[in-house]
């Protein structure tokens, strides 16, 4: 199979999986609509006599598996990539560009996020959360302000 067609066949999914995602109901907590105390976040019913466990008839609908979104696009960006966390500039080796993109870690610095960005513009990889477009002028800027002091102070 070439690429292309893998890229088409994505696609689809990609489609589909929207629609799919679409039809999903946000799933409730029982009573949570009746008391302030009972946050929204899922929890499985329990109850002996639990309306929503038995499924009668105009009560939410609870997570079941045919909810779940088609199997080949399962964990897909909604670009269409798979995601792949970086912390170094080393992470950027087994990368395909094709397939996956990157989401920089949250702990990873400035200068290192400059280093991986350039890096990876370089190679072509789809960045997700790129974030230092003011950092980078900001870094480059001192980079070319040190340079000088440094040839300024050679030439003396």
């Amino acid at each position: 199979m070439t690429t292309e067609e893998q890229e088409t066949i994505a696609e689809k999914q990609l489609s589909k999986n929207d629609y799919v995602k679409h039809k999903k109901p946000k799933f409730r907590r029982q009573e949570s609509w009746r008391y302030k105390r009972v946050p929204d976040k899922w929890r499985r019913p329990h109850g002996i006599d639990s309306k929503m466990r038995k499924k009668v008839k105009g009560w939410p609908a609870s997570p079941t598996t045919g909810y779940r979104s088609p199997k080949k696009t399962r964990g897909l960006h909604p670009s269409g990539f798979i995601e792949t966390r970086v912390h170094t500039v080393d992470d950027l080796a087994g990368i395909d560009p094709e397939l996956q993109a990157i989401r920089i870690a949250r702990t990873v610095g400035g200068r290192k996020r400059v280093a991986i960005l350039s890096l990876a513009e370089e190679r072509g990889i789809h960045v997700l959360n790129p974030g230092a477009t003011r950092e980078s002028e900001v870094f480059k800027e001192t980079a070319e302000i040190e340079e000088a002091e440094n040839l300024s102070k050679g030439e003396k």
